[in-house]
């Protein structure tokens, strides 16, 4: 069984860098054909697609976040970790990793075959 879990700190400070991590179970981040993905919900909003790694290592990102987000990934862990800097009020939301396949980019959960089951990220001085 496939399993995702984000982790990472609950509250971050305007301006500085939010930083989660993916540790995916049951399948490798390698694995030919899917892309790791984070998206997040802002309250009282829809999902947002932030940005996607690919199993070769490539990354993709939504051009209204491009300039601030940056996806790595540790193969040995098989973990992928989401940096978003220049924090706002604005990015404040639950955050989420998932499985998706080509195209990628979804906006819906049905988008998707695997998710983790978010985490609550606040932009708050």
């Amino acid at each position: 069984q496939i399993q995702l879990q984000e982790s990472g700190p609950g509250l971050v400070k305007p301006s500085q860098t939010l930083s989660l991590t993916c540790t995916v179970s049951g399948d490798s981040i390698t694995t030919t054909g899917y892309y790791w993905t984070w998206l997040r919900q802002p309250p009282g909003k829809g999902l947002e697609w932030i940005g996607a790694i690919s199993s070769p290592g490539s990354t993709y990102f939504n051009p209204s976040l491009k300039s601030r987000a940056s996806i790595s990934r540790d193969t040995t862990k098989n973990q992928f970790t989401l940096q978003l800097k220049s924090v706002t009020p604005e990015d404040t939301a639950v955050y989420y990793c998932a499985r998706e396949t080509y195209p990628i980019g979804g906006t819906t959960w049905n988008d998707f075959d695997f998710r983790g089951q978010g985490t609550q990220v606040t932009v708050s001085s």
